[in-house]
């Protein structure tokens, strides 16, 4: 690959798929989201890449080229994580869904600039959401392109990501070579799968002010690899429970749950999993957009914006933009880099 490969990322969000791709020296022209904070974030740490601040079910691909000086044939990677709510679950094709406007705006994307390859990325119940029609759809809609696309669900945790998060890839190469998905490369006979302690241990109970210099030294190679160049650290601001939140959290141990909890306690909350603290010994369970139910095995908190980010494997010089909650869905709605840059590699190997 001696000319850097072109990406444009759709539905970028903070730009963890980027990241992943860049880390492995792809070269990203264009994100494109309609989240203010996701792109300010997308931007400090991408200063490269050009940015687009639109809702992508209202401009079109031609609307970018004008705009950003791209070619028609210039790109040659297009990835993201377009939503796909908006299939009928009668079997029938339902085209004009409005939910289903930003998957096709993925779509038109695909089919104006004719990539190389795409990549979407989604939760994992896609594949088997309206008895599979959904999956058998999105297959057939790019094969109708001129893709020959393949899916596979990816655990997190097997590629060196500290969580237990699955997510569905799908794949698509204008070629009729065979693509394989990476190997794993941690668990079964590998290298050990990362755990929570082994990712967070290093960074102290309370909020830290940005910028502050590290208060200890890194205890795990996962934890040198994660802190890299960096010399301070950004993004740790605890969140301070109330009184009776705290003193309920003190009675679950490392890895218990509300069923360790007297039983006049145990329905507190009206979900199940609330009440949880993670177990230090294991991967985080998936960061999502709250992170609300799960607290820190050790302190009785939940997780900070910068401990959840190392859980989804951002790099300590990966600064966030936005307030606390802000925060906290960029990094939930994200795509674990060092997983993105598994794919990246292989990608860039099909490539040559």
């Amino acid at each position: 690959m001696d000319k850097k490969t072109t990406i444009i990322d759709l539905f970028s969000g903070c730009g963890g798929l980027s990241y992943g791709f860049q880390r492995e020296g792809f070269d990203v022209k264009l994100a494109i989201d309609n989240w203010g904070d996701a792109l300010k974030t997308f931007a400090k740490n991408h200063p490269g890449t050009q940015i687009m601040h639109a809702d992508l079910s209202k401009i079109t691909p031609e609307e970018t080229v004008s705009h950003f000086l791209l070619t028609k044939t210039g790109i040659d990677v297009i990835i993201g994580g377009p939503p796909c709510q908006g299939f009928s679950i009668s079997g029938k094709r339902n085209v004009d869904d409005p939910r289903n406007k930003l998957y096709k705006a993925f779509l038109k994307f695909v089919k104006y600039f004719k990539p190389k390859v795409f990549l979407i990325e989604n939760v994992p119940n896609l594949v088997s959401m309206a008895q599979g029609r959904v999956k058998e759809e999105i297959l057939q809609n790019f094969q109708e392109l001129g893709y020959n696309t393949i899916y596979k669900i990816l655990t997190a945790s097997e590629y060196g990501v500290p969580q237990n998060r699955k997510r569905v890839f799908f794949i698509g190469l204008r070629s009729t070579t065979k693509f394989d998905f990476p190997e794993t490369t941690h668990g079964r006979n590998k290298k050990l799968i990362i755990t929570i302690k082994d990712a967070i241990d290093d960074l102290p109970e309370n909020t830290l002010p940005e910028g502050s210099e590290y208060p200890s030294q890194p205890i795990t190679e996962y934890q040198k690899k994660i802190r890299g160049y960096s010399q301070a650290v950004y993004n740790h601001r605890a969140t301070i429970h109330n009184p009776r939140t705290i003193n309920i959290i003190k009675l679950v141990p490392d890895g218990g749950n509300y069923k360790n909890l007297p039983k006049n306690l145990q329905n507190t909350r009206r979900v199940n999993i609330a009440w949880t603290r993670m177990n230090s010994n294991k991967p985080s369970y998936t960061i999502d957009t709250g992170h609300n139910h799960h607290f820190h095995y050790k302190y009785n908190r939940v997780l900070t914006p910068r401990e959840s980010a190392r859980i989804q494997s951002f790099p300590d010089q990966f600064i966030f933009i936005g307030n606390h909650t802000s925060q906290l869905k960029q990094i939930g709605n994200a795509v674990p880099p060092i997983l993105a840059q598994q794919l990246a590699k292989k990608i860039k190997k099909f490539l040559k």
